[in-house]
């Protein structure tokens, strides 16, 4: 059974909320926050990704950037940008994003969730970390004593607990702002008789998935390891034993593809590589972005030319869940045996591309001449996600993007 609980966030006021919201670390990169960040000190990337307030030629993972983090927290503090809430609350997070396909609307519970749980798989992962991210976030978490970004956690929708989260929202938000294209909104839950119903609902609730923060919660756990390790009267109800999260009901959640990119072909030309290709795909010229539209297609961008591959090996009634999966497809088709990127965790030779950037960021990537191809994978869906990780097995990594991304800043769990 799942434990949810209140917590004193420490948040900004509702007049600076949209100067302080920023994207979540892991989605841009730091020249994207330099630019992001410029002419605003109040902007949450100076603590999320500090290296914003070094030259780009300093280590982004020195201590003198983690501790500048801390100091920056230590400052938004000081100055009120940042307060902490008298009163342990649940807060109400919706995001409503408005796109050309129309407008989506997700709403979800921000509280702690507990580090026991996460290592019972009462909460549930589906997907490998790579450990240069997890060593950051965990050096990021202890310097700072704080979780600066939420874990976004899904569940099976439970109509009780929707109905106690429509009624906690009602009344005016405390945050109400627009940003690239979505509104954020939060309201603030303080009544405790409306809590002890929504802790007791969770409580009902057999398992969470991590949707997004695979880094963050396996960062709380091994921050939690050291600080019980250092703590000879640790009794298990200390903060460090819980990680803030975000939790949404399943079929609320809106999943994008997540792409790879690939720095050179190894023993291929591009000639070749198409035609190696033709064993388990077939490849067709496209003459426009050709991204997938459904199951066992890939979009392939490579040297200024869009293709589609269509599996011809792909086994939907597999009875493994991860082998049913596109990445896996590519993996083990492509990435693997033609390639030779055997741990796309680790091999520098891979990258990933965010869904909603689109059939553009690909040909970037590649006519930039930084990539030398760019595979557009098709969505996974959140049943699959959970079918993975209710066999307790994962995914290969970057596989979902979950869109829209939860705002970092608006409410942030301090440790100390």
């Amino acid at each position: 059974m799942a434990i949810v609980l209140p917590f004193s966030g420490v948040r900004p006021p509702p007049q600076l909320a949209s100067r302080v919201a920023a994207p979540p670390y892991d989605v841009i990169s730091s020249d994207e926050a330099r630019e992001l960040a410029r002419d605003n000190p109040s902007c949450f990337l100076h603590i999320s990704k500090p290296e914003i307030d070094f030259n780009p030629d300093v280590d982004p993972h020195s201590d003198r950037v983690y501790q500048q983090g801390r100091d920056n927290l230590v400052r938004f503090l000081a100055e009120g940008t940042l307060q902490k809430d008298s009163a342990p609350s649940f807060y109400i997070y919706r995001q409503t994003l408005t796109s050309e396909a129309g407008q989506h609307s997700q709403t979800g519970i921000v509280g702690l969730v507990s580090v026991d749980d996460y290592e019972s798989d009462v909460i549930r992962k589906h997907e490998l970390t790579r450990p240069e991210k997890e060593d950051d976030r965990a050096r990021h978490m202890q310097v700072l004593a704080a979780q600066t970004g939420p874990v976004f956690l899904t569940y099976k929708a439970e109509q009780s607990l929707e109905a106690l989260m429509t009624q906690a929202s009602q009344g005016a938000p405390v945050y109400d702002f627009l940003s690239d294209g979505v509104q954020h909104q939060l309201w603030t839950l303080t009544d405790s008789a409306l809590i002890e119903k929504i802790s007791a609902g969770f409580n009902k609730i057999d398992t969470l998935y991590v949707a997004d923060g695979h880094h963050r919660s396996a960062a709380a756990a091994r921050y939690r390891a050291i600080r019980r390790a250092d703590n000879p009267h640790h009794q298990g109800t200390e903060g460090y034993n819980y990680f803030m999260g975000v939790m949404f009901p399943h079929d609320q959640l809106h999943v994008l593809g997540y792409h790879r990119v690939v720095r050179d072909l190894g023993q291929y030309t591009s000639a070749s590589f198409l035609a190696a290709l033709e064993k388990d795909f077939t490849v067709r010229r496209s003459d426009k972005q050709a991204m997938p539209e459904k199951p066992g297609q890939f979009g392939l961008y490579l040297a200024q030319q869009w293709y589609l591959l269509t599996s011809t090996t792909r086994q939907s009634g597999s009875s493994d869940p991860v082998a049913r999966l596109d990445v896996s497809i590519l993996q083990s088709s492509v990435l693997s045996p033609l390639l030779g990127i055997d741990d796309p965790r680790k091999d520098a030779r891979i990258d990933f591309i965010g869904g909603i950037r689109g059939a553009q960021a690909l040909e970037k990537a590649v006519d930039s001449g930084d990539f030398s191809a760019a595979f557009a994978c098709y969505p996974v869906t959140v049943s699959a996600l959970m079918d993975v990780a209710g066999a307790g097995k994962l995914m290969p990594p970057k596989s979902t993007w979950f869109e829209p991304k939860l705002k970092s800043g608006l409410v942030i769990h301090t440790l100390d």
